[in-house]
């Protein structure tokens, strides 16, 4: 057992993600949780995948198919997924007084730091603390807002499912519109907007941030990592919203009001990242504006969030990467620090693997996937599809539309994408062939035509 963990050390996170899978499974299947005592085995497990992988695709509505207890699942499910099934095992341990194994100690860094710490839980205790603090926050943000148009009972369920679905990027409303009726409300779009920001920026530059700002007299400076996220971040918030903004200037679903448009413009380009929620109808949406959010689900948040996607900082060395070949350079340089050439080799084979699934699964979707009585034409079926399976694989939950249109089949394609989506293509690829054991072989080189 020992050497097949060692070969395939990601078996404990996909182990831990199926469980709870299975378990939101089986009690979204039981009767009370559903306002009809009943919904198919397949809708049950889409709806487990897609909150423990925080997604927010859905195939029934959360509000009005689930009853309270179901949607108390569907939340717990989010809450779980969001901060991750080895963050919760840990504090377990900690809390019955076990030490973790040396394994699970290096699992955890992977997914919190890329430089080693020695005390774990109080890293992961960070983690847990920040989420549930920016979480209450927003509750009670929205709170202010929502316990005037309805009644205090259930603004305060609506608040704490919202706050907690945005932190956690999953995308899941309680209102059958998502948050489109409230599109022209800054205070409930704002705050979603940075709920969504907190959690897909990623924790360990929320730590970097930390640590920085408490050691000022000491002049710490950020981590290569944390400048990267945050620059990043700041182009693709703002370009998305600039792009969306020229391009669905003359959208009915844009309102002309300067500063409704530039409301549903920046909480657009921040949702469609890895959120999921929507303050415009999807499907009605320019080609041109929907390339550009496919663009923006397929990188995603940044590494160590809530979120899915390649990840900002892959496209940041990725667009390193091709500067740096302009210039001649064979090295790629990031704020004065030369990026190692294993992270660029890695960062484009992420791309390309990445590429290649949605590939297959768009295949296999478009394949047996669909209901066939569907009234589309065949170049919006391609193109919902499209949309469909890049949304799953970045963990982002917009949909034009043609989610409740799969068949067994494609919602079991769709199922698999996502939580390719939540593991990481790399973790997923680890899942396949395993760490090589075997030592190293270099043969003499010979070039070939390329181009």
């Amino acid at each position: 057992m020992k050497t097949i963990l060692k070969r395939y050390p990601a078996i404990p996170i996909l182990a831990g993600f199926l469980f709870v899978i299975i378990s939101g499974t089986v009690l979204l299947k039981i009767p009370v949780s559903t306002t009809e005592g009943y919904i198919p085995w397949i809708d049950a497990l889409f709806t487990a995948t897609s909150a423990v992988c925080v997604t927010g695709l859905i195939v029934v509505d959360t509000g009005s198919y689930f009853s309270v207890f179901g949607q108390i699942v569907i939340l717990i499910l989010i809450q779980i997924g969001g901060l991750g099934v080895m963050t919760l095992a840990v504090l377990f341990f900690q809390w019955i007084g076990k030490q973790i194994t040396l394994q699970q100690r290096i699992l955890v860094q992977d997914l919190y730091s890329i430089a080693p710490r020695k005390d774990i839980f109080r890293l992961v205790s960070s983690v847990v603390i920040f989420t549930f603090a920016a979480e209450l926050i927003g509750m009670i943000l929205l709170f202010t807002r929502w316990r005037h148009t309805m009644p205090v009972r259930d603004a305060w369920f609506h608040s704490i499912f919202h706050s907690i679905s945005a932190f956690c990027n999953a995308g899941f409303s309680l209102n059958a519109d998502s948050i489109t009726a409230y599109k022209s409300d800054a205070l409930i779009n704002v705050t979603m907007c940075c709920l969504i920001i907190a959690g897909g920026i990623g924790f360990p530059v929320l730590y970097d941030l930390a640590v920085t700002f408490r050691n000022r007299e000491k002049r710490l400076k950020l981590t290569v990592q944390t400048r990267v996220v945050l620059v990043t971040t700041i182009i693709l918030i703002a370009g998305g919203a600039l792009v969306f903004g020229i391009l669905e200037r003359h959208s009915p679903e844009v309102s002309a009001s300067l500063n409704e448009r530039v409301l549903t413009a920046l909480f657009q380009s921040v949702t469609c990242r890895t959120a999921g929620f929507n303050t415009v109808e999807i499907g009605a949406l320019q080609n041109t504006t929907l390339m550009m959010v496919m663009f923006l689900m397929f990188f995603g948040a940044s590494p160590g969030s809530c979120g899915g996607g390649v990840k900002t900082t892959t496209l940041a060395i990725l667009t390193g990467f091709i500067i740096s070949r302009f210039k001649g350079s064979k090295h790629i340089n990031l704020f004065k620090k030369t990026i190692p050439s294993d992270t660029v080799n890695m960062s484009m084979s992420l791309v390309i693997i990445a590429a290649l699934l949605i590939c297959v699964i768009l295949f296999m979707v478009l394949s047996h996937g669909l209901l066939t009585e569907s009234s589309e034409s065949d170049k919006q079926i391609f193109l919902a599809c499209l949309f469909e399976t890049v949304s799953a694989f970045g963990t982002v939950g917009l949909s034009m539309g043609i989610t409740s249109e799969l068949n067994t089949w494609g919602k079991a394609w769709i199922i698999l994408m996502m939580i390719i989506g939540r593991l990481g293509v790399l973790t997923f690829a680890y899942l396949i062939v395993g760490k090589s054991t075997e030592k190293r072989i270099e043969y003499a080189e010979e070039n070939i035509m390329i181009g």
